[in-house]
């Protein structure tokens, strides 16, 4: 699906780190959304780094997996409640929130509930490498098994608000009330697991009424779902599309006093071509892997890691086979130029790649061999294009 220019869309080629649009990290991402809130409501140490957001004492975040900013105006029969709110949205500027990089559900998951950039929380990919072990840990379905307080020690702001007599819950699928990704991003306060849509948001909006300060979450995963197996145009998806769409529509008609509903998303999502010009793959590309000893990521967003004193060299080969295509940068210079943050723990810098590599155009890396069920995906996500990049922060309040 052709999507709508941007002044994001000019850049030189060959492509320079700093030309890529970092994250609107301390102002306007979505690290900063929960502590907003939490702020508004008298959680101790949490910023208001939204500033356009105003408080409230009862708020709900409804995060709708998949659901970038770009498809839901491209998507506006298929979603009219939605659509209406569109210029509700961060605080009534209509403007989106960045996502975060990358770009990708366990890193926006974990930078929602921590309120943390990824730099400091550490889930910075969807697989990275543990430089403890060597291996490639997959953040979303953590394997292999590491300890989650010790991969993530912050505490969650569900947590800190609970601590301060805030009503804290999640209410979400049955699946993840144990998860580790659960754990170390969205813990705290009590978790309510409803199989439908329709009994979450019924849920959701009774756990707002039960306190006179209020922090509640919910998560509906199926958007993202139809994204990856049929596309962002497909039939499959705008049914999904809908369906959300009702869902939003039934929380907000619910609204107890005094609450704020806003409504975002993890990630957009972006169509890649089948055929060799748009599915460059690693396993077959004897340039692209040579003095590679793993490769993290996903697609769009890859950690490249070098066997020892081989990283200058695999730098200049990415950026010559795939610089006008990639932002290609060094693990040094992707820091500096923000894109996992103001700040990176000692413990994240070694499982950022020692090349970092973010699609600008409608390319991915795959891997067919040793990423078979990634790489048949047809939606895609990761890098800091608006497609992947900018989501909703859709606003109702009573």
């Amino acid at each position: 699906m052709a999507q709508p220019k941007t002044a994001w869309d000019s850049h030189p080629e060959p492509l320079t780190v700093a030309s890529a649009p970092a994250p609107e990290y301390g102002s306007g991402s979505l690290a900063d959304l929960l502590p907003t809130l939490a702020a508004g409501i008298g959680v101790p140490d949490m910023k208001a780094a939204i500033t356009e957001l105003t408080p409230a004492d009862r708020n709900c975040v409804f995060l709708i997996d998949g659901l970038g900013w770009e498809q839901l105006k491209a998507h506006p029969e298929d979603a009219p409640f939605m659509t209406s709110l569109l210029a509700t949205s961060r605080g009534g500027t209509g403007r989106p929130l960045t996502a975060g990089y990358p770009a990708t559900t366990a890193t926006s998951l974990a930078s929602v509930g921590t309120g943390l950039p990824p730099g400091a929380h550490g889930l910075p990919g969807y697989t990275v490498r543990n430089p403890d072990t060597g291996e490639l840990m997959n953040q979303l379905r953590w394997q292999p098994w590491t300890q989650p307080g010790v991969w993530q020690p912050y505490p969650t702001v569900f947590q800190l608000a609970h601590a301060a007599g805030v009503h804290a819950a999640q209410v979400s699928s049955p699946t993840f009330e144990n998860t580790p990704l659960t754990r170390v991003a969205l813990s705290g306060g009590t978790f309510l697991g409803r199989l439908t849509g329709e009994d979450r948001m019924d849920l959701a909006a009774e756990q707002l009424a039960a306190g006179d300060r209020s922090l509640v979450y919910t998560y509906f995963a199926e958007v993202d779902g139809a994204g990856h197996r049929f596309g962002v145009d497909s039939d499959a998806w705008r049914g999904q599309l809908m369906y959300a769409d009702r869902l939003v529509q039934r929380l907000a008609e619910q609204l107890p006093p005094r609450s704020a509903l806003y409504v975002t998303a993890d990630h957009g999502m972006i169509d890649v071509p089948f055929d060799e010009q748009h599915r460059i793959d690693f396993d077959e590309d004897w340039e692209l892997s040579a003095g590679v000893a793993l490769l993290g990521g996903e697609g769009r967003a890859r950690h490249v890691y070098a066997v020892p004193g081989a990283a200058n060299d695999v730098l200049t080969c990415w950026r010559e086979v795939l610089g006008e295509q990639f932002w290609v940068a060094s693990r040094d210079e992707a820091i500096a130029a923000g894109w996992f943050g103001p700040q990176i723990d000692e413990r994240v810098y070694g499982r950022i790649g020692d090349v970092v590599a973010a699609a600008r155009d409608d390319v991915l890396l795959i891997a067919s061999e040793r990423e078979p069920k990634e790489s048949a995906m047809v939606g895609n996500h990761g890098s800091m294009t608006p497609a992947e990049q900018l989501v909703p922060l859709l606003e109702v309040r009573s």
